[in-house]
């Protein structure tokens, strides 16, 4: 039988955010761990703290609308009862009908002249490219941070393999739009057309490109948090996704374990809580007791601002 794992006497916190003045939060990991409680939770925290906060969902089954209790969907939504608290869902679809309004003229004006089209269809080839989607959910995302709409944005993501694409394909698209203008001046020489709009809509997705990845992997501005339970499969894929997101510049400083047992106070309970202990035990070996947030398993469902209240002085330990 494996040893007890031996918890911080000081339970870890997320409190030491406070302080660090983040824009934006992001919690990922794999789907049904608790990403949506624990991102709604931090969420409210930093609203009752006075911080305009937009809370974002891009999960495919988002569940704000749950968990707050009230309707919410891909318009910012204020909270009821919670001041300087909004919500969204979105997904790609809305987003790439948000970007074709933004750029779609643009993007018909520079390949019309090229290309004898319809403008749908050139629009929606031009959306294929490689990590154009990703890219423009995450201009979405900083969006709402450039304008100083909000102070704070959490951002409950999409489920582990679905979070990695949308940060890592960006990268593509950039290297896409780098090698891009051969093709556009290869145009001119056959066509002889004008490529000035070409390179100015190319310069400008460049110029917005760059500035998304340098935003997203400064740790001045962006925390990634891991929700998992300790479990193999929840456990496992958070190692993954911390290497993962390193590799792709974000190191992940924190966990959120959910589910834990802390009053092992029948034999049933006993026994799952020593099933969970080697995987706390990996996760403090990898993060550092200190980074590890456990969130106790709780008797009831966490719906409504009461109960996501609880879960608040949890993590930010404000009880």
């Amino acid at each position: 039988m494996n040893a007890p794992t031996r918890h911080p006497a000081t339970p870890a916190s997320l409190s030491a955010l406070d302080a660090e003045n983040k824009r934006v939060i992001m919690f990922g990991g794999k789907g049904g761990v608790g990403k949506t409680t624990s991102s709604s939770a931090t969420a409210l925290h930093y609203a009752l703290a006075g911080k305009k906060t937009l809370i974002i969902s891009s999960d495919l089954t988002p569940s704000l609308s749950d968990i707050f209790e009230t309707p919410i969907g891909p318009s910012e939504t204020p909270v009821p009862g919670v001041d300087n608290l909004f919500a969204l869902e979105i997904g790609i679809d809305e987003v790439m009908r948000r970007w074709k309004e933004k750029f779609g003229p643009q993007i018909y004006a520079a390949a019309s002249v090229v290309v004898d089209m319809p403008y749908d269809e050139i629009i929606d080839y031009v959306a294929m490219a490689p990590g154009i989607q990703e890219e423009f959910m995450l201009d979405f995302i900083l969006e709402h941070i450039r304008g100083g709409r909000y102070d704070m944005v959490v951002w409950d993501t999409a489920p582990a393999g679905d979070t990695l694409r949308l940060l890592s394909l960006p990268g593509r698209f950039l290297k896409h739009l780098r090698t891009a203008p051969r093709f556009y001046f290869k145009a001119q020489d056959i066509l002889g057309v004008s490529r000035t709009q070409f390179l100015d809509l190319i310069g400008s997705w460049t110029t917005l490109s760059e500035e998304i990845a340098r935003f997203f992997v400064d740790p001045a501005n962006v925390e990634f948090i891991v929700v998992t339970i300790p479990e193999a499969l929840g456990v496992y894929q958070s190692r993954r996704v911390i290497e993962d997101l390193k590799a792709h510049g974000l190191t992940v400083r924190r966990a959120v374990v959910n589910s834990v047992i802390t009053d092992p106070d029948s034999a049933f309970l006993r026994q799952r809580s020593a099933m969970q202990q080697p995987y706390l035990a990996m996760l403090f070996n990898d993060l550092g007791a200190d980074s590890v947030i456990l969130m106790p398993l709780l008797p009831y469902e966490v719906k409504g601002i009461a109960r996501l209240r609880e879960v608040e002085r949890i993590l930010f330990r404000t009880e």
